[in-house]
């Protein structure tokens, strides 16, 4: 690669604190979303048969916003691509997907009471990271 090439996938931070590349972030949202297609059809087809309607509306809660987020960190890395990216919010975001999705699935799967008080962080640092990428945005 040449001095005069813009900013490529092979650009990235480091260090984990420095946030997530572009290529780290277009892998990331990809597996959320496949993830989340492949758990739809899995809440669709058999979880409706084990679990309480209320527990089936937890899990699609879950999966949507895990496609969502998987959707948005594509379009982060996209932005990422051209210089322009926000690599701590898109870390903030995907952290906090994983967290929010993770223990609405752990709740459906009958797992301790206490994680529904853990989702609202996994759903903070989602709000959190979206506002820093308004934020680099608005000053790109």
């Amino acid at each position: 690669m040449d001095a005069t090439s813009p900013t490529t996938f092979e650009e990235h931070p480091t260090r984990l604190a420095d946030g997530l590349s572009a290529r780290a972030t277009a892998a990331w949202g990809a597996l959320l979303v496949g993830l989340g297609v492949a758990l739809g059809a899995f809440g669709a087809h058999t979880l409706q048969d084990l679990v309480t309607p209320a527990r089936l509306n937890t899990f699609e809660t879950a999966v949507r916003y895990q496609v969502y987020q998987g959707l948005g960190l594509m379009l982060l890395s996209l932005f990422a691509r051209q210089g322009r990216g926000a690599p701590r919010a898109a870390l903030a975001v995907l952290l906090g997907c994983l967290v929010f999705c993770g223990s609405l699935y752990l709740l459906v799967a009958g797992g301790p009471a206490f994680l529904g008080a853990i989702a609202p962080v996994g759903g903070a640092a989602m709000i959190g990271g979206w506002l820093v990428a308004a934020w680099r945005f608005a000053r790109a």
